[in-house]
């Protein structure tokens, strides 16, 4: 039998108190923050983008000067940003991106088995990474498919959205003179951004449908994730008041999440980031005074070091926070299991029969009946 949306919170906190405190087990803590911060259960608490573009540089030879004088108080002069160096440092540049890109290319595939290895240890109660990684090759490769095509298309949406307003406009001339065009630059701003907040909105509930519903029928008949998402339609027809209460209150839940894990997360920060920064510093410095300068060599260097600090940092986060990375999975999995028989049955299993023993009546037959 199915259950409501509000109704599938309880058994969900249940499940994620039995799992995570009864008993207590820091292994399973420990290892279920590795596969909740890999599958990305925490998301994007959001950032700030700052603008560093602001400077009012001086032009002309005035421009010299000041880069001149900016550099002397940095430790370098202009004369590093000779032809040589500044093609090494473009070529470093170029490599940082690639690695970046091939980087990224890789999390996403980890990411996608580690959704299936959080799926199931939720499910099963017990987090085994490494059988988990052996077992679900498959549907992982399968999900990384559907996320790299899911991520190519909203690229393409974006560059052809934005991309062509923004040829029109310059095609005619409104940015050189915007002044005279300030009224349709205002209107097609507006609808520019609530076409891409729109698109933004469902994009985002597309993925949290695919991972909470499409994710759970990959794992459990090994179907692909377009096949999962014909299913998945025909169940949302069915019941859109349902699914659609349901994502309401999903959002309403990760905006609480989100606003404890923040902060938990300004919390760690006071320990962590802040004395991180003053080592970095007093690192800095004394690198300086040795004599060392930034190259290829010192800028790799820093960026694996600081790359290595954030993801310390960031499974800092994801320790304290394992009972929200069990809890909306499990909140999922209560909500769908109504809906989808081979869910239920995994969830719900049916109780044994006792086998009878030695001298017990065969299923079916009465005893003999003996003689008074």
């Amino acid at each position: 039998m199915s259950i409501s949306a509000v109704d599938a919170i309880s058994p969900a906190l249940l499940h994620t108190k039995k799992q995570l405190f009864q008993p207590f087990r820091f292994g399973q803590w420990t290892k279920l923050a590795v596969v909740g911060l890999l599958a990305g259960e925490l998301g994007s608490g959001g950032g700030c983008n700052r603008s560093f573009t602001n400077f009012n540089i001086p032009r002309g030879d005035s421009g010299r000067h000041f880069l001149e004088r900016a550099g002397s108080m940095q430790g370098w002069s202009m004369q590093d940003w000779s032809m040589p160096n500044l093609a090494i440092y473009a070529g470093l540049i170029a490599a940082l991106v690639a690695s970046a890109l091939v980087l990224g290319i890789i999390l996403m595939y980890v990411s996608s088995v580690m959704r299936f290895i959080l799926f199931d240890s939720v499910l099963a109660g017990d987090c085994r990474v490494g059988e988990g990684w052996s077992r679900r090759q498959g549907p992982g490769l399968r999900y990384f498919v559907w996320k790299l095509l899911y991520l190519l298309a909203s690229l393409a949406f974006f560059a052809v959205v934005i991309g062509i307003p923004a040829s029109f406009a310059l095609a005619g001339g409104w940015f050189k003179e915007p002044g005279e065009h300030m009224g349709p630059l205002i209107l097609g701003g507006i609808l520019l951004f609530l076409v891409v907040l729109i698109f933004a909105v469902v994009a985002a509930v597309v993925f949290v449908l695919t991972k909470d519903f499409v994710v759970p029928q990959m794992a459990l008949e090994g179907i692909g994730a377009f096949e999962g998402w014909q299913r998945l339609w025909a169940m949302m027809n069915a019941e859109k008041g349902d699914y659609a209460i349901y994502v309401v209150m999903k959002i309403v839940m990760a905006i609480v999440a989100a606003v404890v894990i923040a902060i938990v997360t300004a919390i760690l920060a006071v320990f962590f980031v802040v004395p991180t920064v003053v080592l970095g510093l007093v690192g800095v410095l004394a690198g300086k005074s040795a004599g060392l300068t930034w190259n290829a060599g010192t800028i790799t260097l820093a960026v694996v070091v600081g790359c290595i600090l954030l993801f310390c940092f960031l499974y800092l986060v994801s320790l304290v926070s394992v009972p929200a990375i069990v809890f909306f999975p499990a909140y999922s999995i209560y909500f769908f299991a109504g809906r989808y028989p081979a869910l239920s049955a995994v969830l719900y299993p049916a109780p044994r029969v006792p086998v009878p023993s030695m001298g017990t009546a065969p299923y079916g037959n009465p005893p003999p009946l003996t003689a008074l």
